[in-house]
């Protein structure tokens, strides 16, 4: 299981913990499947706990609370995931910078969908 699905299923959780498998299975883009086998995965690591409503007469309504160390390793992940998209934004900005310095000044008078202006702003 990777450790991105894991981590948004754990920070979806905690604010939102009646949830439906579905429902983070659409939010997540990830299969119905996937959710199912992270969730028994998480429920076995000790991360989350499963209780249904007692008092719904749909026995399979869960509502899916994170344990203490579900809360540890969520902030340790969160933690973890920031630092891989900050480096993440960083290489993105060193090859932003890399095109820019090898397409020169014709990089900046450049629109959006590539259409070219002169030095008066002209197209």
């Amino acid at each position: 299981m990777e450790q991105e699905t894991q981590y948004k299923i754990l920070r979806t959780l905690e604010s939102q913990p009646e949830t439906t498998q579905r429902e983070l299975a659409t939010d997540l883009g990830v299969s119905l499947g996937k959710v199912n086998y992270c969730l028994k995965r998480l429920v076995e690591k000790g991360w989350v706990e499963a209780q249904n409503f007692y008092h719904n007469p749909n026995k399979k309504v869960y509502a899916y609370m994170l344990t203490r160390q579900g809360i540890e390793k969520k902030t340790y992940m969160a933690r973890q995931f920031l630092r891989w998209k900050m480096d993440e934004y960083d290489q993105l900005q060193r090859e932003i910078d890399q095109l820019r310095q090898e397409l020169g000044e014709e990089a900046l008078r450049e629109d959006s969908i590539g259409v070219a202006y002169d030095e008066a702003g002209s197209k």
